[in-house]
Parts: C-alpha cells; sequence; structure tokens
C-alpha cells in the first residue's frame, strides 16, 4: 500500500510538469489554450508548472536517497553539534 501512495504523490506532479512542456509548446508554435489571454502568459504558467513538478520530483528523491544513505558526501546533511 506505500509503494502505491509514493507511486500517486510522483505521478500527481509528473502530470503537472507534462502540462506544463504541453504549455510551454503551444505557446512556441501559437496555439493558445482558451484558459490564458495571451501566448506569453500562457508560457510562464507552464514554465512554472514544469518547474514546480520537476522541483517536487528531485525533492521527494533526494529526501528518500538521503534517509537510505544513499546520496554523496555534499548532498548529506550535517550533523546538529550540542
Amino acid at each position: 500500500m506505500g509503494r502505491m501512495i509514493a507511486l500517486l504523490i510522483l505521478v500527481i506532479p509528473g502530470l503537472g510538469a507534462a502540462l506544463g512542456i504541453k504549455w510551454m509548446r503551444d505557446s512556441l508554435f501559437g496555439i493558445s489554450e482558451p484558459l490564458f489571454s495571451a501566448l506569453w502568459l500562457q508560457f510562464l504558467a507552464g514554465l512554472a508548472l514544469f518547474a514546480a513538478g520537476l522541483a517536487f520530483i528531485g525533492g521527494f528523491l533526494l529526501h528518500r536517497d538521503r534517509k537510505r544513505n544513499k546520496v554523496q558526501a555534499r548532498f548529506q546533511r550535517r550533523q546538529k553539534t550540542p
């Protein structure tokens, strides 16, 4: 059950990032979505959606790898000294 939840956590931002790529591509080819009034606004919304989805997936994977100690020394958390 835990793996299904983790898969859903990764699929939803992945779909958002894919939608962001579609909006950016459509704005470059001059295809306007009815949601946006200008092509540059559509491109910026697509860029923001893509960046947010990519950052979420990257953060999720980094968090998981830190828990399993599978990251390089520069990505490990620093220990707090009392």
